[in-house]
């Protein structure tokens, strides 16, 4: 029996110039800079979804939990890459990110996973995702046709 794999809908898409000094010695993207790349893309989604504004001057917002990444394929200057984002799936106090990166060939070079959590830093305590934002992500994941 032949195992097919899911299709997910990746709602989000980061588009991104490589630069001369992101390569390390051997010539090639540093992995670290891959991080930096799911950031731009974390925060990107956040900003789509109203997160950044929505818990504006309320001292509660996210902060990152876990965050993974599967390097597939090098990356090399002069490139560019596209991040495309989804939510992976959303708890009471916290949601995951699924992103996936590629090159200007297409090529799928690294998938990374976030773990975020809602957290109140005045009262140092995880804080439950509400309702309307719940609503934005949902308005925002679900596919046009």
């Amino acid at each position: 029996m032949s195992e097919t794999k899911q299709e997910y809908f990746f709602p989000a898409r980061l588009e991104l110039r490589l630069d001369w000094g992101e390569m390390d010695v051997l010539g090639h993207i540093n992995n670290v800079m891959y991080f930096k790349y799911l950031q731009a893309a974390r925060v990107q989604y956040w900003e789509t979804i109203g997160l950044s504004t929505l818990l504006k001057g309320v001292h509660i917002g996210p902060t990152l939990a876990n965050t993974s990444c599967n390097f597939i394929k090098p990356l090399f200057y002069p490139d560019s890459i596209r991040i495309e984002s989804r939510m992976e799936f959303i708890k009471t106090t916290s949601f995951g990110l699924h992103h996936r990166i590629y090159n200007s060939q297409n090529e799928l070079v690294a998938e990374g996973h976030d773990v975020v959590v809602l957290y109140d830093f005045k009262n140092e305590t995880k804080f439950t995702i509400p309702t309307d934002l719940r609503d934005r992500i949902h308005a925002f994941e679900t596919p046009t046709a």
